[in-house]
């Protein structure tokens, strides 16, 4: 039982981390346009002077 007082707190820590993480990744906007990439990706038509 007290391996459980070492697992909580790092459980814990990296849960903490991957909130963190997350909620930068939101902030950040790299979730504007999900579905934009996957149908461009499909798309035949090829743009050769793309937005900066």
């Amino acid at each position: 039982m007290s391996i459980l007082s070492y697992l909580i707190p790092i459980s814990l820590t990296m849960g903490a981390i991957g909130l963190v993480a997350f909620i930068y990744t939101v902030r950040s906007n790299q979730y504007d346009d999900p579905e934009g990439d996957s149908r461009r990706i499909l798309s035949d038509e090829w743009d050769d002077h793309p937005k900066p």
